[in-house]
């Protein structure tokens, strides 16, 4: 390779550095901005709204290895959170009809009214971060995370398939 092209690939290399520093950065800082939000003005967690999220999307319930895996967190990370909304009233245990192993979690009423109640802050709050981007912002920034994902065939693509998973949205 030729000590032009060497460098013209050294300065497109470090743009894509560049271009991870501020999304991570970004990243960080609205995922900081939530927590506290949450915390603050909800005296909640993001990784209970997180569970409450997983369980509103499957009202049928999931055993706790489901919630695991959609969350990406361990069994005990996601046993510790369910017992604790438990006792809040906003989760239920229930025996799975079809495998008398098995113990499904689910929102009760409550954790429903809840759950859509906090949802929509979440929603305005996540709104109100992203506002200074412009709908064709947002477009491109789609268009480019899709296919930031497609390109890399195994972890990026699993992380935005997962955050879109998880992303939770008012129905219509």
């Amino acid at each position: 390779m030729s000590v032009a092209a060497r460098a013209r690939g050294d300065a497109s290399s470090k743009r894509r550095l560049r271009a991870w520093i501020r999304l991570l950065g970004a990243t960080r800082a609205a995922e900081g901005a939530l927590r506290e939000f949450l915390r603050v003005e909800h005296g909640t967690t993001l990784p209970r709204f997180d569970v409450m999220a997983a369980l509103h999307r499957r009202r049928e319930g999931v055993t706790m290895s489901q919630l695991s895996r959609m969350l990406l967190v361990s069994n005990g990370n996601a046993t510790a959170l369910i017992d604790r909304l438990e006792q809040d009233g906003l989760v239920r245990r229930m025996p799975s009809p079809s495998d008398r192993r098995s113990i499904l979690v689910a929102l009760t009423p409550l954790g429903t009214s809840r759950f859509e109640a906090l949802a929509a802050e979440h929603e305005a709050e996540v709104a109100r971060l992203f506002a200074p981007l412009s709908d064709a912002d947002l477009d491109r920034l789609a268009d480019i995370l899709r296919r930031l994902a497609r390109h890399d065939p195994g972890t990026a693509r699993e992380a935005v398939q997962d955050a879109g998973a998880r992303a939770w949205t008012r129905p219509s």
